[in-house]
C-alpha cells in the first residue's frame, strides 16, 4: 500500500463513519434482566483508534432510563472500561449489572491514553461520548437529561473535570451529578499534599507529566487547566466525593481541595474520607467497600430522581 493516495482517488471515500449512525452491538444476556451491548463506537478521533464503549441495559425499562457513565482509572496511562478495581472482580453479578437491575443505563467508555495523546484529548472524548449517548437517546432507550458522571482514580479526575467544564448547549448529555472515587483534583497541589518529596513536579516521567506533555512544574497553566478545583462555579453538578484517609498515591486532600472549592462556589458536596482506606480501597473491609457501591448508587438515584421532578 503506497502512503498516499493517487490524486484522483476519492479521498472521501476514506473517511470514517459516522457513529450515530452505526449498527448497535448484538446484544448479550450477562445476568437475569440486563441486556449487555458491548464494543459500541462512540467516536473515530483522526489519528486514532476507535474509542468504543459498552452499556449495560435493564432488560425492558418501558421508558427512557436515567445514565451513569463509569470512567476507569489507571493513571490516565492504562485501565480496562468495565474494571471497576480488584475490589469488584469477584462480584457475581457484577457491579454493572447491578446497577442496571436497579433501572440505569451503564455506559463504560473507553477514551485516550496519555500514550496516545495528551490532555484535554481525555475531556474531549469524554464531551464527545455525551453528545453521541444524546444523538442515540431514542435507540438506546435513554434519558441523558439524566446523567451522572462517576469515575474512579483517574477516571475520576476527568469526570469530575468533565462535569465542570462541559459545554454549555444543546445536543449532549445534562449531567446531573458527578461521583469520583480517590480522584486527583488539583495538580499543582499534589506537590504540598505529597510531603517528604513524594511528588516531583519536575519529574517528567509522572503520571500526571505523561498525561500534559511535560514536567507539570513546566507546563503549569496545563496543569492549572487540567485541575477540576480550577473549573468549579455556580453551575456545577451535586458532588460525591469518597476517598480514603490513608491513600499513598493520591491523598485524601485532594477530594478536600475540591470539596472547598465546591463550598466556596456555594454548593453543598458529599465529602466521605473513609479511615483505613487506601487507593483502590485496599484496607476497607469488604462492608466498606460495599457501603461506597450503595452510597455511589443511591447518589446517583437521588440526582436523577431531582432531575426528573425538574424537568
Amino acid at each position: 500500500m503506497t502512503d498516499a493516495a493517487p490524486a484522483s482517488f476519492p479521498l472521501h471515500l476514506l473517511a470514517p463513519p459516522d457513529p450515530a449512525t452505526l449498527s448497535l452491538p448484538h446484544p448479550a444476556h450477562p445476568a437475569d434482566g440486563v441486556r449487555l451491548l458491548r464494543g459500541a463506537v462512540y467516536a473515530v478521533p483522526d489519528g486514532s483508534r476507535p474509542l468504543t464503549a459498552d452499556l449495560w441495559l435493564p432488560e425492558d425499562a418501558g421508558a427512557p432510563v436515567p445514565v451513569v457513565v463509569f470512567v476507569h482509572g489507571g493513571a490516565w496511562r492504562t485501565g480496562l472500561r468495565d474494571d471497576l478495581g480488584p475490589r469488584f472482580r469477584s462480584w457475581r453479578p457484577g457491579p454493572f449489572a447491578r446497577l442496571a437491575r436497579a433501572g440505569f443505563a451503564v455506559v463504560c467508555l473507553d477514551y485516550r491514553l496519555s500514550g496516545e495523546a495528551p490532555y484535554p484529548a481525555q475531556t474531549g472524548d469524554l464531551t464527545a461520548a455525551l453528545a453521541w449517548l444524546h444523538t442515540r437517546a431514542d435507540d438506546l432507550g435513554l434519558d441523558t437529561a439524566r446523567t451522572v458522571l462517576w469515575g474512579e482514580s483517574a477516571g475520576g479526575h476527568l469526570a469530575a473535570l468533565t462535569a465542570l467544564t462541559r459545554p454549555a448547549r444543546t445536543g449532549t448529555a445534562t449531567v446531573t451529578g458527578c461521583v469520583t472515587w480517590y480522584a486527583a483534583t488539583d495538580l499543582p497541589g499534589l506537590a504540598e499534599d505529597r510531603p517528604g518529596g513524594a511528588y516531583d513536579p519536575r519529574d517528567p516521567g509522572s503520571f500526571e507529566a505523561l498525561l500534559l506533555g511535560g514536567a507539570p512544574a513546566e507546563r503549569a497553566e496545563a496543569a492549572r487547566d487540567a485541575s477540576p478545583v480550577t473549573h468549579v462555579g455556580p453551575e456545577a453538578p451535586p458532588f460525591l466525593l469518597l476517598h480514603g484517609v490513608d491513600d499513598t498515591l493520591v491523598p485524601a486532600r485532594q477530594s478536600v481541595r475540591l470539596a472547598e472549592a465546591l463550598r466556596a462556589a456555594g454548593h453543598h458536596p458529599d465529602l466521605r474520607l473513609l479511615a483505613g482506606g487506601d487507593h483502590l480501597w485496599v484496607g476497607l473491609s469488604e462492608q466498606d467497600v460495599e457501603d461506597c457501591y450503595v452510597r455511589t448508587v443511591d447518589f446517583a438515584r437521588r440526582c436523577t430522581r431531582d432531575a426528573e421532578g425538574a424537568s
